[in-house]
C-alpha cells in the first residue's frame, strides 16, 4: 500500500509578498521618522553617557553600607503602602467587577457603565495619581497609598469582571430553580468559584504596587522614592547602590513567596 503523501504547501501569493514588505517598509519608516523627530545630538549623548557611566556603575557596585538602616524602614514604609493600597483595590474592586460582568447586572447596560467606569480609572498613571494625592493631602506616605489603590481599583476590577463572566452560570440557575435568594446564590453558586482567583489576582497586583510603590516618593508621596531622588539629585551613587540592592532583595523575596501563595489559592 502507498504511503500518503501530503499536498504541497500552497506557495505565497505575490499579494501577500506585497503585502508583507508593505507593512516592514511602514514601520521602518516610522523608526526612521521616531529618531528624525527626537531633538538630540546621538553623538554628544553617546559620549557624555560613556564619559559618565564608569562614575555610575562604579558607585553602584559599592554601595554604602551605613545607608542600609535608613534603606530598610524606607522599604518597610513602601511595603506598607503597597499593602494597605493593594488591600484597599482588593475591596473597592469587587463592586465594581460585579457591576460590569454581564452576567450579573443582565443587561448590557449597566456592565457597559462599570466597564467605563474601570477604564476611566486604569486610564491615569500611579505617577499622575500620586501627583494630585500629593496636592491634595499633602506629601505623605497616604497619598502614595491612595494612588496605589486608585490605580490598582482599575485593573484588578477588570480582571475580576472577566472572572465573574468565566463562571459556570448553570450553578446560579439549578438554585435558582430551587427557589434560592440573591443572597444565597452569590454565597453558594458564585463565591466559591470566583474566591481563590480573585485571591491569586489581588496577590499578583501586591507583586506590582511593591515596584510602583518605589518610585512614588519621588513626587512626594513616601517611601525608597524619597531617598532615590535625594540620592540621584547628590549624584551619591554609593547610596544608590544601597537602594538597588534593598529594592532587588525585597522584590525578589516577595516574588517567590507570593508564587508559592498563588500556587496553593489555586
Amino acid at each position: 500500500m502507498d504511503s500518503l503523501q501530503l499536498p504541497p504547501k500552497p506557495k505565497n501569493s505575490t499579494y501577500k509578498t506585497i503585502k508583507r514588505v508593505l507593512i516592514a517598509l511602514i514601520v521602518l519608516a516610522l523608526y526612521i521618522w521616531t529618531f528624525l523627530g527626537i531633538n538630540i545630538d546621538f553623538g554628544k549623548a553617546i559620549s557624555q553617557m560613556f564619559s559618565n557611566f564608569g562614575n555610575v556603575v562604579v558607585g553602584l557596585f559599592q554601595p554604602n553600607w551605613a545607608a542600609s538602616g535608613d534603606v530598610a524602614l524606607s522599604m518597610l514604609e513602601t511595603i506598607t503602602i503597597a499593602f494597605a493600597g493593594s488591600l484597599m483595590a482588593a475591596i473597592l474592586s469587587v463592586p465594581l467587577a460585579f457591576l460590569a460582568a454581564n452576567n450579573m447586572m443582565g443587561g448590557k447596560v449597566g456592565s457597559t457603565i462599570g466597564k467605563w467606569i474601570l477604564s476611566a480609572v486604569r486610564a491615569f498613571p500611579d505617577i499622575i495619581l500620586a501627583i494630585l494625592f500629593v496636592v491634595a493631602v499633602g506629601p505623605n506616605a497616604f497619598a502614595g497609598v491612595l494612588a496605589i489603590a486608585i490605580g490598582s481599583t482599575g485593573m484588578l476590577g477588570k480582571m475580576f469582571s472577566e472572572i465573574i463572566e468565566s463562571i459556570d452560570m448553570e450553578v446560579v440557575h439549578a438554585m435558582e430553580a430551587n427557589g434560592a435568594n440573591k443572597i444565597q446564590i452569590l454565597f453558594y453558586a458564585v463565591m466559591p468559584q470566583i474566591i481563590p482567583e480573585f485571591l491569586s489576582y489581588a496577590i499578583y497586583r501586591f507583586e506590582v504596587d511593591i515596584r510602583a510603590s518605589s518610585i512614588l516618593g519621588i513626587v512626594g508621596a513616601g517611601g525608597i522614592g524619597t531617598m532615590i531622588f535625594f540620592a540621584s539629585s547628590n549624584r551619591d551613587w554609593n547610596q544608590m547602590g544601597t537602594i538597588l540592592l534593598g529594592i532587588i532583595i525585597v522584590v525578589t523575596v516577595i516574588d517567590f513567596a507570593s508564587a508559592r501563595i498563588r500556587r496553593k489559592i489555586v
